[in-house]
């Protein structure tokens, strides 16, 4: 499938500077693992997110480009705040790049324009944080105008930002020529492939805790998927709307639930539900701990898994896919005596023969934990991003980009 959007590929940008959206919202520590304790300072405690935006920004330098970078990380609430400054990022990606990574003394104020205009081929700015700006979030014009000022071609490589329609995302290619960048031109594509074109039969697995964050994913998959099997917390909503006891068990959206039980039978999806659960007293590793051989859940106790039959019943269903999309985990998986079910259901979308994209922090950090993230077909940076491209829709910092056809008279 053709992606429909300009690639960073066709744009010449070869002696110019071209300002580049990446996604480095990364997580910060006062000591990264492999670091001397006695250095001072942050530093990145998991650089995933930096090196998914490396071959976008290598490719940028082979070809003769100056970069601008610019990203957000956290929430500093639209002023400055030292705890969320990119200083350790720079110093990060220098590092993998092998060269000096500037950091620029703000967004747009300051000497920022000046720093910009001293870049030579394959030199590599940062500006600091993107969220300092209050009118990043809010999609200021004058932001905006202000960010395309600093270079004449636009690149978004940040598909786990490009479902916001911020200065940054959207708001810069109202002003400058504007291209998608390697790693969102491959979740788009990756993702869209699942639901326009996978190979049958397409198996969806959706864990996590909330049925409203997962509906539109379920009503879109019920009209494109084989079988959706449901796991996680989010399984008890579906329960109650059956009148199955739920115990202590975190219980949301059950309206919500019952509405998509009533489609599904409408649909010629299957939408499986666990037949078994492992239960808990309370939310902790070392609570007293049970399996239950059906689904309802006593008073006192709280459901955190899916059961050792659910489980099996849910790997036989990867095995025989063309196509899996794994979204959210099956249970508790961060506590080990309630990690099982996803555990399984990770292992059979690594072993599967099918295509597998895994997609939703969680799910990611289960294949990590279960050293297992090499083994899938594609691993999606992007959370809420994937989510609504999968329920079908529109991404603000995919919308704003020049189609495909546009960018032979645009560049």
């Amino acid at each position: 499938m053709a992606f429909k959007k300009a690639s960073v590929r066709d744009a010449e940008v070869k002696g110019r500077r071209v300002l580049v959206r990446v996604d480095f919202n990364v997580p910060l520590a006062d000591h990264a693992p492999g670091r001397e304790a006695e250095e001072v300072g942050r530093h990145v405690a998991d650089d995933t997110r930096i090196r998914a935006a490396l071959p976008t920004i290598e490719l940028l330098r082979e070809r003769g480009a100056a970069l601008v970078l610019m990203s957000h990380l956290g929430r500093p609430e639209g002023k400055p705040d030292p705890a969320l400054s990119l200083a350790p990022v720079a110093k990060r990606l220098g590092e993998l790049l092998g060269t000096t990574v500037k950091l620029a003394p703000g967004v747009i104020e300051g000497d920022v324009d000046l720093t910009c205009g001293a870049l030579g081929p394959g030199d590599v700015l940062l500006l600091e944080n993107l969220r300092f700006e209050p009118g990043e979030t809010k999609n200021d014009p004058h932001l905006a105008e202000n960010l395309g000022q600093l270079a004449s071609v636009y690149v978004n490589d940040a598909f786990g930002a490009a479902h916001r329609a911020h200065a940054s995302t959207a708001g810069v290619a109202d002003y400058l020529p504007a291209y998608a960048g390697l790693l969102l031109e491959r979740e788009v594509t990756e993702l869209e492939k699942v639901v326009e074109s996978p190979e049958r039969p397409l198996v969806v697995v959706l864990g996590g805790a909330k049925v409203s964050d997962k509906v539109g994913v379920i009503d879109r998959f019920l009209e494109v998927a084989d079988q959706i099997l449901i796991g996680g917390a989010m399984c008890f909503g579906f329960f109650k709307a059956q009148g199955i006891a739920t115990g202590n068990s975190l219980v949301e959206g059950v309206e919500l639930a019952g509405e998509a039980l009533e489609r599904a039978k409408q649909s010629d999806c299957e939408l499986t539900l666990p037949v078994d659960l492992v239960l808990g007293r309370e939310f902790s590793a070392d609570t007293e701990r049970k399996e239950s051989d059906g689904v309802e859940v006593p008073e006192g106790w709280m459901g955190l898994d899916i059961g050792p039959r659910s489980a099996e019943r849910y790997a036989e269903a990867i095995a025989g896919a063309g196509t899996v999309l794994w979204n959210g985990p099956m249970g508790a998986f961060e506590m080990e005596p309630f990690a099982a079910g996803t555990r399984r259901v990770a292992e059979a979308v690594a072993a599967a023969p099918g295509t597998t994209v895994v997609g939703g922090g969680d799910s990611v950090a289960a294949l990590n934990q279960f050293g297992l993230e090499d083994q899938v077909d594609w691993v999606s940076t992007g959370g809420g991003a994937s989510l609504e491209l999968l329920e079908g829709k529109k991404l603000p910092g995919v919308e704003a980009l020049l189609d495909a056809e546009e960018e032979t008279a645009d560049a």
